[in-house]
Protein backbone atom coordinates (compact mmCIF):
# COMPACT_ATOMS: atom_id res chain seq x y z
CA UNK A 1 0.00 0.00 0.00
CA UNK A 2 1.62 3.25 -1.04
CA UNK A 3 1.91 6.13 1.64
CA UNK A 4 -0.71 9.16 1.33
CA UNK A 5 -0.40 12.43 2.59
CA UNK A 6 -3.00 14.71 3.63
CA UNK A 7 -2.95 17.79 2.34
CA UNK A 8 -5.33 20.72 3.22
CA UNK A 9 -5.00 24.66 3.09
CA UNK A 10 -4.46 27.23 5.53
CA UNK A 11 -8.07 28.62 5.56
CA UNK A 12 -8.39 25.51 8.11
CA UNK A 13 -7.05 27.87 10.73
CA UNK A 14 -4.46 25.63 12.59
CA UNK A 15 -1.49 26.51 13.60
CA UNK A 16 1.51 24.95 10.89
CA UNK A 17 3.41 23.81 14.12
CA UNK A 18 0.11 22.10 14.87
CA UNK A 19 -1.05 20.57 11.56
CA UNK A 20 2.75 18.83 10.76
CA UNK A 21 2.46 17.38 14.62
CA UNK A 22 -0.90 15.56 13.09
CA UNK A 23 0.93 14.87 9.62
CA UNK A 24 -1.01 17.25 7.20
CA UNK A 25 0.63 19.32 4.81
CA UNK A 26 -1.60 22.66 3.66
CA UNK A 27 -0.85 25.55 1.10
CA UNK A 28 -1.22 28.93 2.08
CA UNK A 29 -3.73 31.48 0.76
CA UNK A 30 -2.78 34.98 0.29
CA UNK A 31 -4.22 38.27 1.14
CA UNK A 32 -3.66 41.79 0.86
CA UNK A 33 -4.72 45.48 2.23
CA UNK A 34 -6.65 47.43 0.18
CA UNK A 35 -4.86 50.45 -1.52
CA UNK A 36 -1.04 48.64 -0.61
CA UNK A 37 1.45 46.95 -2.82
CA UNK A 38 2.50 44.46 -0.09
CA UNK A 39 0.95 41.11 -0.53
CA UNK A 40 1.30 38.14 2.02
CA UNK A 41 1.01 34.50 2.34
CA UNK A 42 -0.88 32.97 5.72
CA UNK A 43 1.63 32.53 7.67
CA UNK A 44 4.53 33.62 6.44
CA UNK A 45 5.45 35.49 9.15
CA UNK A 46 5.76 38.84 7.43
CA UNK A 47 2.60 40.13 9.45
CA UNK A 48 1.84 38.46 12.70
CA UNK A 49 -1.98 37.54 13.03
CA UNK A 50 -2.15 40.62 16.21
CA UNK A 51 -1.06 42.68 13.76
CA UNK A 52 -3.27 42.15 10.87
CA UNK A 53 -6.07 42.61 13.44
CA UNK A 54 -4.66 45.60 14.96
CA UNK A 55 -4.64 47.13 11.23
CA UNK A 56 -8.21 45.98 10.70
CA UNK A 57 -9.39 47.27 13.80
CA UNK A 58 -7.42 51.15 12.73
CA UNK A 59 -9.57 50.68 9.09
CA UNK A 60 -7.27 48.42 7.69
CA UNK A 61 -9.74 46.89 4.46
CA UNK A 62 -8.39 43.28 4.19
CA UNK A 63 -8.71 41.26 0.62
CA UNK A 64 -8.19 37.56 -0.24
CA UNK A 65 -7.60 35.92 -3.33
CA UNK A 66 -7.92 32.18 -4.01
CA UNK A 67 -4.78 30.01 -5.06
CA UNK A 68 -4.57 29.00 -8.75
CA UNK A 69 -4.74 25.04 -9.91
CA UNK A 70 -0.56 26.19 -11.30
CA UNK A 71 0.86 26.55 -7.39
CA UNK A 72 -1.39 23.41 -6.44
CA UNK A 73 0.68 21.83 -9.04
CA UNK A 74 4.05 23.17 -7.75
CA UNK A 75 3.13 21.50 -4.17
CA UNK A 76 1.94 18.58 -5.36
CA UNK A 77 3.79 17.48 -7.76
CA UNK A 78 6.49 17.34 -5.43
CA UNK A 79 4.86 14.29 -3.54
CA UNK A 80 3.89 12.51 -6.12
CA UNK A 81 7.22 12.22 -7.68
CA UNK A 82 8.05 10.55 -4.10
CA UNK A 83 6.00 8.19 -4.83
CA UNK A 84 3.11 9.33 -2.44
CA UNK A 85 -0.30 9.59 -2.93
CA UNK A 86 -2.30 12.54 -1.86
CA UNK A 87 -5.61 13.59 -0.20
CA UNK A 88 -6.52 17.11 -0.33
CA UNK A 89 -9.67 18.20 1.84
CA UNK A 90 -10.23 21.75 0.79
CA UNK A 91 -11.89 25.03 1.53
CA UNK A 92 -15.47 25.01 1.19
CA UNK A 93 -16.29 25.63 -2.41
CA UNK A 94 -19.50 27.62 -0.93
CA UNK A 95 -16.73 30.12 -0.27
CA UNK A 96 -14.18 29.88 -2.00
CA UNK A 97 -12.60 28.74 -5.59
CA UNK A 98 -9.55 27.09 -3.92
CA UNK A 99 -10.73 23.39 -3.57
CA UNK A 100 -11.69 23.69 -7.57
CA UNK A 101 -8.18 24.90 -8.29
CA UNK A 102 -7.07 21.86 -6.25
CA UNK A 103 -9.27 19.49 -7.98
CA UNK A 104 -8.08 21.15 -11.53
CA UNK A 105 -4.56 20.58 -10.41
CA UNK A 106 -5.13 16.96 -9.46
CA UNK A 107 -6.85 16.21 -12.81
CA UNK A 108 -3.83 17.39 -14.79
CA UNK A 109 -1.67 15.68 -12.66
CA UNK A 110 -3.08 12.45 -13.27
CA UNK A 111 -2.21 12.36 -16.67
CA UNK A 112 1.39 12.19 -15.80
CA UNK A 113 1.36 10.41 -12.24
CA UNK A 114 -1.24 7.54 -13.53
CA UNK A 115 -0.08 5.74 -11.02
CA UNK A 116 -0.31 7.80 -8.29
CA UNK A 117 -3.70 8.54 -6.44
CA UNK A 118 -5.04 11.68 -5.92
CA UNK A 119 -8.50 12.06 -4.22
CA UNK A 120 -10.23 15.35 -2.82
CA UNK A 121 -13.00 15.98 -0.96
CA UNK A 122 -14.65 19.32 -0.77
CA UNK A 123 -14.91 19.82 3.06
CA UNK A 124 -17.76 22.39 3.08
CA UNK A 125 -16.35 23.89 5.83
CA UNK A 126 -13.87 26.73 7.05
CA UNK A 127 -11.77 27.80 9.65
CA UNK A 128 -11.29 25.09 12.52
CA UNK A 129 -14.52 23.86 11.20
CA UNK A 130 -12.45 22.76 8.18
CA UNK A 131 -9.27 22.23 10.51
CA UNK A 132 -11.47 19.36 12.69
CA UNK A 133 -12.59 17.92 10.05
CA UNK A 134 -8.83 17.38 8.89
CA UNK A 135 -7.81 16.30 12.51
CA UNK A 136 -10.23 13.33 12.51
CA UNK A 137 -9.47 12.51 9.07
CA UNK A 138 -6.27 11.97 10.29
CA UNK A 139 -7.21 10.15 12.83
CA UNK A 140 -8.51 7.26 11.26
CA UNK A 141 -5.53 7.33 8.99
CA UNK A 142 -3.64 6.50 12.29
CA UNK A 143 -6.16 3.83 12.50
CA UNK A 144 -4.42 2.17 9.23
CA UNK A 145 -7.51 3.46 6.47
CA UNK A 146 -6.63 3.51 3.70
CA UNK A 147 -6.54 7.17 1.55
CA UNK A 148 -10.04 5.65 -0.03
CA UNK A 149 -11.35 4.85 3.38
CA UNK A 150 -9.42 8.09 4.84
CA UNK A 151 -11.58 10.10 1.65
CA UNK A 152 -15.00 8.45 2.41
CA UNK A 153 -14.60 9.52 6.01
CA UNK A 154 -14.57 12.53 5.17
CA UNK A 155 -17.27 12.57 2.97
CA UNK A 156 -19.63 10.71 5.10
CA UNK A 157 -18.64 13.31 8.10
CA UNK A 158 -18.44 16.65 6.60
CA UNK A 159 -22.17 17.83 7.17
CA UNK A 160 -22.31 16.56 10.87
CA UNK A 161 -19.40 19.38 10.84
CA UNK A 162 -21.12 21.59 13.05
CA UNK A 163 -19.77 25.78 12.36
CA UNK A 164 -21.61 28.09 14.89
CA UNK A 165 -20.46 31.50 15.40
CA UNK A 166 -20.49 35.18 16.09
CA UNK A 167 -19.21 38.56 14.94
CA UNK A 168 -18.42 41.22 17.03
CA UNK A 169 -18.99 44.23 14.25
CA UNK A 170 -21.36 43.71 11.71
CA UNK A 171 -19.23 46.03 9.35
CA UNK A 172 -17.21 43.04 7.99
CA UNK A 173 -20.55 41.07 6.87
CA UNK A 174 -21.99 44.05 5.52
CA UNK A 175 -18.90 44.19 3.37
CA UNK A 176 -19.31 40.63 2.15
CA UNK A 177 -22.81 41.13 1.36
CA UNK A 178 -24.25 38.88 4.60
CA UNK A 179 -26.16 41.87 6.11
CA UNK A 180 -27.51 45.27 4.91
CA UNK A 181 -25.84 48.64 5.66
CA UNK A 182 -28.77 49.82 7.40
CA UNK A 183 -29.15 46.16 9.79
CA UNK A 184 -24.82 46.16 10.37
CA UNK A 185 -25.51 49.72 11.32
CA UNK A 186 -29.14 49.55 13.64
CA UNK A 187 -27.35 46.30 15.32
CA UNK A 188 -23.86 48.15 15.85
CA UNK A 189 -26.12 50.81 17.86
CA UNK A 190 -28.17 48.77 19.51
CA UNK A 191 -25.65 45.61 20.43
CA UNK A 192 -27.21 43.33 18.35
CA UNK A 193 -25.00 40.14 17.90
CA UNK A 194 -26.01 37.30 15.04
CA UNK A 195 -25.71 33.64 15.35
CA UNK A 196 -24.50 32.28 11.79
CA UNK A 197 -23.40 28.72 10.89
CA UNK A 198 -22.34 27.35 7.82
CA UNK A 199 -25.10 25.21 6.04
CA UNK A 200 -24.89 22.09 3.62
CA UNK A 201 -23.36 23.94 0.81
CA UNK A 202 -20.80 25.20 2.85
CA UNK A 203 -22.36 28.59 2.69
CA UNK A 204 -22.32 30.96 6.23
CA UNK A 205 -26.49 31.22 6.67
CA UNK A 206 -27.57 34.31 9.43
CA UNK A 207 -29.61 32.29 12.15
CA UNK A 208 -30.60 33.83 14.84
CA UNK A 209 -29.76 37.68 16.71
CA UNK A 210 -28.59 38.03 20.19
CA UNK A 211 -28.43 41.13 22.58
CA UNK A 212 -24.95 41.46 23.59
CA UNK A 213 -22.04 39.24 23.33
CA UNK A 214 -22.62 37.33 26.21
CA UNK A 215 -26.04 36.33 25.15
CA UNK A 216 -24.58 35.32 21.72
CA UNK A 217 -21.82 32.83 23.59
CA UNK A 218 -24.97 31.61 25.30
CA UNK A 219 -26.53 30.58 22.35
CA UNK A 220 -23.72 28.68 20.83
CA UNK A 221 -23.48 27.05 23.94
CA UNK A 222 -27.08 25.80 23.45
CA UNK A 223 -26.62 24.71 20.15
CA UNK A 224 -23.91 22.43 21.35
CA UNK A 225 -25.98 20.78 24.33
CA UNK A 226 -28.91 20.69 21.50
CA UNK A 227 -27.31 19.03 18.67
CA UNK A 228 -23.74 17.89 19.65
CA UNK A 229 -23.39 13.81 18.96
CA UNK A 230 -21.10 13.42 22.28
CA UNK A 231 -22.28 16.23 24.08
CA UNK A 232 -19.88 15.15 27.17
CA UNK A 233 -16.58 13.98 25.44
CA UNK A 234 -16.37 15.40 21.54
CA UNK A 235 -14.04 16.79 19.64
CA UNK A 236 -14.59 20.36 20.24
CA UNK A 237 -12.26 23.34 18.67
CA UNK A 238 -12.90 26.80 19.17
CA UNK A 239 -11.44 29.57 17.11
CA UNK A 240 -11.33 33.07 17.45
CA UNK A 241 -10.17 36.63 15.90
CA UNK A 242 -8.42 37.99 18.34
CA UNK A 243 -10.17 37.63 21.57
CA UNK A 244 -8.92 35.02 23.49
CA UNK A 245 -10.69 35.74 26.92
CA UNK A 246 -14.08 35.05 25.07
CA UNK A 247 -12.80 31.82 23.74
CA UNK A 248 -12.07 30.82 27.24
CA UNK A 249 -15.34 32.21 28.52
CA UNK A 250 -17.26 29.70 25.81
CA UNK A 251 -15.29 27.13 26.88
CA UNK A 252 -15.95 27.08 30.45
CA UNK A 253 -19.63 27.65 29.20
CA UNK A 254 -19.34 24.16 27.81
CA UNK A 255 -17.10 22.60 30.37
CA UNK A 256 -19.65 23.70 33.17
CA UNK A 257 -23.08 22.88 31.38
CA UNK A 258 -21.51 19.93 29.46
CA UNK A 259 -18.31 18.23 31.09
CA UNK A 260 -16.45 18.57 27.47
CA UNK A 261 -13.43 19.86 27.29
CA UNK A 262 -12.35 22.06 24.51
CA UNK A 263 -9.46 20.18 22.25
CA UNK A 264 -8.16 23.05 20.79
CA UNK A 265 -8.40 27.21 20.76
CA UNK A 266 -7.03 28.65 17.68
CA UNK A 267 -6.53 32.31 16.35
CA UNK A 268 -8.63 32.81 13.11
CA UNK A 269 -6.02 33.48 10.66
CA UNK A 270 -5.97 36.49 8.02
CA UNK A 271 -7.87 35.39 5.05
CA UNK A 272 -10.99 34.39 6.79
CA UNK A 273 -10.27 37.46 9.46
CA UNK A 274 -10.86 39.76 6.25
CA UNK A 275 -14.23 38.59 5.76
CA UNK A 276 -15.48 38.08 9.85
CA UNK A 277 -13.87 40.86 11.65
CA UNK A 278 -11.34 40.65 14.89
CA UNK A 279 -13.58 39.77 17.51
CA UNK A 280 -15.38 36.75 15.70
CA UNK A 281 -15.60 33.23 17.69
CA UNK A 282 -16.69 30.63 16.71
CA UNK A 283 -17.36 26.90 17.77
CA UNK A 284 -17.23 23.60 15.96
CA UNK A 285 -18.00 20.36 16.84
CA UNK A 286 -19.72 16.82 15.36
CA UNK A 287 -23.65 16.94 15.65
CA UNK A 288 -26.82 15.00 14.69
CA UNK A 289 -26.83 17.54 11.64
CA UNK A 290 -25.48 21.26 10.63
Amino acid sequence: MSDYVIFSDSSMDIAPEVYAKWGVQAIALNYRFQNEEAEYADGDGKLSTVDFYNKMRAGGVAKTAAVNAERFVEVFEPLLAAGQDILYLGFSSGLSNTYNAGRIAMEQLREKYPDRKLLHVDTLAASAGQGLLVYLTTLKKREGATIEEAAAFAEENRLHLCHWFTVDDLVYLKRGGRVSATAAFVGNILGIKPVLHVDNEGHLINMQKARGRRNALAAMAEKYKQTALCPSSGHVFISHGDCRDDAELLARMLREQCGVEVELITMIGPVIGAHSGPGTLALFFLGTER
